[in-house]
């Protein structure tokens, strides 16, 4: 009993480990990600006031350089997690766009 015990410490312990080091390149320094992807609402801010349509998203995400879109509804939750590669496009109950931004 006293050895499971010890094994699954032991293995819990291990799980909580980091056992890949990060990349690095030639010249010893970390790789950082690729930018690629990221969203830039700055680009898009002209389009606040403009109705809320799949034509819209689409054109939003193509000019912000976001992966993904996510539309905010009126009086309703979404998450706080921060994603660097999401557009979030918050509309009225007349389906007129309010704001846009990252995350």
């Amino acid at each position: 009993m006293k050895n499971a015990t010890l094994l699954l410490a032991t293995m819990a312990m291990a799980a909580c480990t980091t056992t890949t080091p990060p990349p690095f390149d030639e010249d010893g320094n970390p790789n950082v990600r690729d930018p690629a992807g990221e969203c830039d609402a700055e680009a898009v801010q002209n389009h606040i006031g403009h109705q809320a349509s799949a034509e819209a998203g689409a054109t939003l995400l193509d000019l912000s350089g976001a992966r993904t879109l996510r539309w905010q509804p009126p009086r309703s939750a979404v998450t706080m997690d921060y994603r660097p590669d999401r557009l979030t496009v918050t509309y009225d109950d007349d389906m007129s766009i309010e704001k846009i931004s990252c995350g």
